[in-house]
């Protein structure tokens, strides 16, 4: 069928109305691979936890498009120099830089593929779309990748202060519920500016980067890394490898062809080409429910009741621990769940397991925020900040966890 380009503005929650500059663009944004965006959800699981989570990869595609249009335009008046073709190539790379996520953003981003990343995938199907365009997204594929010459343009897309993070931090901050994740990015956005090819902010806006950085640190403690969250889409993990692991024991699974297809073989990055891509691209968190509802009533006790558990909302028991769970008290958890629900050790371990969680809220390496002082002077962001918290979040913060299931009584 013929696509229509009548529809030039789509109407956002955060922003308002979101104006799609061109024609190209808008064909992206028609593509089938660019619309399965809408079928994948932007926090994974986290909707468990906090119930209007609800928001797509679309949402926040779009999201980003309008911040980097926002970015050109100041950075244009304040004599940066960016063409025409420079302009969509950072229109199409960050328009693009999410389009490889698998059902459920990151809690399936290892789980169907084997050792590719979304980044990947996403630079593959850009790749295969560029064919479809004669070769017209090859300047956004090259920013996508970081590869261009122009470092601030790299930066914008993929760096710790660019579009992606600006717009999902006040989205997500927004459809949760949690206040103390929303940033003034327009303000960020009118701060920016190049000096010697890399991004800076102007002086005037060290207070909202400060902003940023905490609300960012407190987004991820708060709602990404939130233990509820995290137990939930570790279940979701253990769904597909149980049921991968039952395929291997000649079991047949009912599921759409695309999920079958990823749970009865092996993909990687070797072996993902253009046909791979096609399936993958039908593959979204629809199929992933409906699977889980029909598991529900398989005999295996182990995937019935995972699937259960996520479906009906009861979920694992989870405990912080501030250091390692030591392997007696996983065993002893384990030989209890044994015990109860007459498992092996092994099917045990699908209900008993532990893990951590990572977050430094901002790195003073090579992608540093800089600041550039009204002297001319740079420097990184935790130096030229009068805040010691700043200093604090270049801190690595690691936090384990331990899950189990909750007592029958």
């Amino acid at each position: 069928m013929a696509v229509t380009t009548k529809l030039k503005i789509f109407n956002d929650p955060i922003y308002g109305f979101i104006t799609i500059p061109n024609e190209r663009i808008f064909k992206i944004i028609a593509h089938p691979y660019f619309q399965r965006l809408r079928r994948i959800s932007q926090m994974g699981m986290s909707y468990l936890v906090y119930p209007g989570a609800h928001h797509t990869r679309f949402h926040h595609a779009l999201g980003s498009l309008h911040l980097m249009q926002k970015a050109v335009d100041m950075l244009r008046i304040k004599g940066v120099k960016i063409s025409d073709e420079e302009e969509e190539g950072l229109y199409i790379a960050i328009l693009m830089h999410d389009i490889g996520h698998g059902p459920f953003s990151h809690a399936m981003e290892h789980s169907l593929v084997e050792d590719v990343s979304h980044e990947s995938i996403s630079l593959l199907i850009m790749q295969e779309m560029n064919k479809d365009f004669n070769q017209s997204l090859t300047l956004g594929i090259e920013i996508f990748k970081g590869s261009y010459s122009r470092k601030f343009m790299n930066q914008l897309v993929s760096s710790q202060l660019d579009m992606d993070r600006l717009d999902y931090l006040k989205r997500d901050s927004f459809y949760t519920g949690v206040p103390e994740g929303n940033i003034n990015s327009e303000r960020i956005i009118t701060m920016l500016n190049v000096v010697e090819d890399r991004l800076v902010v102007e002086e005037k806006g060290i207070y909202s980067v400060e902003k940023f950085l905490v609300a960012r640190r407190l987004m991820y403690w708060q709602v990404y890394l939130h233990k509820t969250g995290v137990a939930a889409e570790q279940l979701l993990i253990r769904v597909l490898q149980r049921a991968k692991e039952l395929i291997g024991y000649g079991e047949s699974l009912d599921c759409s062809p695309a999920l079958t297809y990823f749970l009865n073989n092996r993909v990687g990055e070797e072996n993902f080409d253009p046909r791979v891509l096609a399936t993958f691209s039908k593959l979204d968190d629809y199929d992933v429910v409906s699977a889980m509802k029909n598991w529900t009533d398989h005999p295996d006790f182990v995937l019935r009741n995972l699937c259960e558990m996520l479906l009906n909302r009861n979920l694992l028991k989870v405990k912080l621990k501030k250091k390692p769970v030591s392997s007696d008290k996983l065993k002893k958890c384990n030989e209890k769940v044994q015990k109860e629900y007459k498992l092996s050790e092994a099917e045990a371990a699908y209900f008993v397991f532990s893990g951590k969680v990572y977050n430094v809220a901002y790195s003073s390496g090579n992608d540093k925020i800089e600041i550039l002082h009204r002297n001319g002077k740079i420097s990184d962001v935790a130096k030229a900040s009068d805040q010691l918290n700043l200093k604090a979040l270049s801190t690595p913060v690691t936090k384990y966890y331990i899950c189990y299931p909750k007592s029958k009584d």
